[in-house]
């Protein structure tokens, strides 16, 4: 049994050198198209929506931008630089329509080239990554928690390793979770289920109480087939910094949801496979849109700073709509497959 086991985990390992050695990519056009004309009229209406660009994992062209407001502009948030879409509608605008469409290729990540020793590096550079969120401390449980994990393990990549393995191997996927869930880090420890940003909530938070540079990327997810609705294909992952390296990618909540879309156990072979993947690894089918948390939107909206911005935000008047209920805030995210 032993012999089969190594025999599978040596064949996973080279499944991932192939892949390495032939990077896949996805492509398409996004058209994301939005109604606020069934709210009140008397008010004020405002929309922000996370703007893609492109980076050396994604190409972002095509992007227009169509509607009947009467302001509109890209601005970025000043902790984060996240790029966003903002758009106004004056008071007694009859109709608030707008459509954002842009056409991305997005190639499959692999970065697990490690070094063998780790450069030398200064904290205070990666600050932002270092430090707490108002639903993501890092002292307390979190600590104690992340200590323990990491108790023998020297350097960065190391102990990001064991917070890792420790993430697959505690949290789960629960399919009840409302969204991509709203990372309640503490809620998280006593009650460990939930979904992609939840697990990732948990990741970056230990990895930062450890001394790991982490955070959270927020987007949404591509389709496979020629024309699919992709409007609740939110999708978080994350990434912390190996100095003298590059940001590594992972993706734990991808580990959980394929043992529970595959019914795999922990111990399963293709669950080593699928760990192995998102340990450096990220696959084609997403796109990048919004990063950082505790977000305070440009123009400011007039609520707290955001959780999270994986999601378009919007204002009538003062008060926020329910980003997670598309079909009352009326939006709709559709994917076309390049053919």
């Amino acid at each position: 049994m032993k012999q089969i086991w190594t025999l599978l985990v040596g064949i996973s390992c080279l499944l991932l050198a192939v892949s390495a050695l032939a990077s896949q990519q996805s492509s398409g056009a996004i058209t994301m198209e939005f109604d606020l004309s069934a709210h009140d009229p008397a008010e004020e209406a405002q929309l922000w929506i996370p703007y893609p660009l492109s980076d050396r994992d994604q190409l972002i062209t095509n992007i227009a931008v169509n509607g009947d407001y009467s302001e509109s502009a890209v601005y970025s948030d000043q902790t984060y630089s996240t790029p966003m879409l903002y758009a106004k509608w004056n008071r007694d605008s009859k109709s608030r329509k707008l459509t954002l469409s842009f056409h991305v290729t997005r190639k499959e990540v692999s970065r697990r080239d490690f070094p063998e020793t780790e450069a030398s590096w200064n904290p205070a550079d990666y600050s932002l990554y270092l430090t707490p969120t108002s639903l993501g401390p890092i002292d307390g449980a979190v600590k104690e928690l992340a200590d323990q994990i990491t108790a023998g393990k020297q350097g960065v990549l190391a102990k990001a390793k064991a917070i890792y393995d420790w993430t697959c191997e505690n949290m789960f996927r629960d399919p009840e979770t409302v969204g991509c869930g709203p990372g309640d880090v503490c809620l998280l420890l006593t009650n460990p289920g939930g979904k992609c940003t939840d697990i990732h909530s948990v990741f970056v938070a230990l990895c930062r109480a450890a001394g790991v540079p982490a955070r959270e990327v927020f987007g949404i997810r591509q389709g496979k087939k020629n024309k699919q609705d992709i409007t609740t294909w939110q999708h978080c992952w994350a990434e912390f910094y190996l100095p003298g390296y590059d940001w590594v990618p992972v993706d734990p909540a991808d580990v959980r949801k394929m043992m529970l879309k595959e019914n795999l156990q922990l111990e399963d072979a293709k669950t080593r496979y699928y760990r192995d993947y998102f340990w450096g690894g990220w696959d084609q089918y997403r796109v990048k849109l919004a990063m950082g948390r505790d977000l305070l939107l440009n123009p400011p909206q007039h609520g707290s700073p955001l959780n999270t911005f994986g999601y378009p935000y919007a204002e009538i008047g003062t008060k926020a709509l329910n980003w997670l209920d598309p079909k009352t805030f009326k939006y709709s995210f559709s994917f076309t497959k390049d053919s």
